[in-house]
């Protein structure tokens, strides 16, 4: 497994019944997570001094109770500043497992030695594109949620970088990929983060399980004479991190080579000493 491990701001607490006791910053929030199966589990005292609570509704949706905390503050990552913003269905715009991606794929930037240009598709509030942009590449940013990519402008500014070679696009992923190809743009780093389901900014519907492989080789065309890396992660339960790594090698390696490697990535939880899983991701490099 992978471990998220090099946070200051960022603490998850504890974990049991169904939700995580995290630490952002100087606040602590009560999440559901269906991740966390154990029950009567809670070792720490913090779970009855939380200054929110996220309670889902028997109708569906949910809502943050028992609020004690602004309407948003920031935390860092090492020279990253991140907006945290608690919002509708338990997310706060920031997924703080995906850390241990950010120091890998940093490490390949900044050790190439040469520019590098980096596509970030279902980019989200731009965690991946700030760590990649702060690690000296350039940077395509795509996500189908104008707010999202307003706040992905907001973390590039809060981390300095926002005179850094970043270009935001509020575009459909598939639609955008297939439109670089036809320009014949080509991009040394992929990464991408798809939802379990999602919808385009003119409804296009997306359904992991029935789009990924396809758009994993048709991604994968983007990639220059000399690639870096590509990255592929998900969230979605019951998607393995061994069906996705074998995704990629039969759309990726025969075209470009590389080698790819698949794990959990997971976040310790201080209460019990153990990790919670976070998901999945393939992280393939070129030599």
């Amino acid at each position: 497994m992978w471990i998220s491990e090099n946070w200051t701001d960022y603490e998850l607490i504890d974990a049991s019944d169904g939700e995580r006791l995290e630490r952002w910053g100087e606040y602590t929030l009560i999440r559901p997570d269906p991740q966390v199966l154990w029950k009567g589990a809670r070792r720490s005292p913090l779970w009855k001094r939380a200054d929110a609570s996220y309670k889902r509704s028997k109708s569906g949706g949910g809502a943050w109770q028992e609020s004690r905390v602004p309407e948003s503050w920031t935390i860092s990552y090492g020279n990253l500043r991140f907006l945290i913003k608690p919002m509708g269905f338990k997310h706060t715009g920031l997924f703080p497992e995906q850390a241990t991606n950010w120091d890998w794929f940093s490490k390949l930037i900044s050790g190439a030695k040469r520019p590098v240009r980096v596509l970030n598709l279902f980019a989200y509030t731009g965690g991946a594109t700030v760590a990649a942009a702060a690690a000296g590449a350039s940077v395509c940013h795509v996500d189908a949620s104008r707010g999202m990519v307003a706040q992905a402008k907001e973390n590039a500014k809060l981390s300095g970088l926002e005179n850094a070679p970043i270009r935001y696009i509020v575009d459909d992923c598939k639609k955008f990929v297939e439109r670089e190809i036809r320009r014949g743009n080509k991009y040394d780093g992929i990464i991408m983060d798809p939802p379990s389901y999602g919808r385009g900014p003119t409804g296009e519907v997306w359904k992991i399980e029935e789009c990924i492989d396809e758009f994993i080789a048709l991604s994968s065309e983007l990639l220059s004479e000399q690639p870096l890396f590509f990255l592929i992660s998900s969230y979605t339960t019951g998607l393995s991190p061994l069906a996705m790594q074998y995704m990629a090698d039969i759309r990726i390696r025969p075209r470009h080579g590389g080698s790819g490697q698949a794990m959990e990535i997971t976040l310790p939880v201080k209460a019990s000493g153990s990790f919670l899983p976070c998901g999945s991701s393939v992280r393939y490099e070129f030599k």
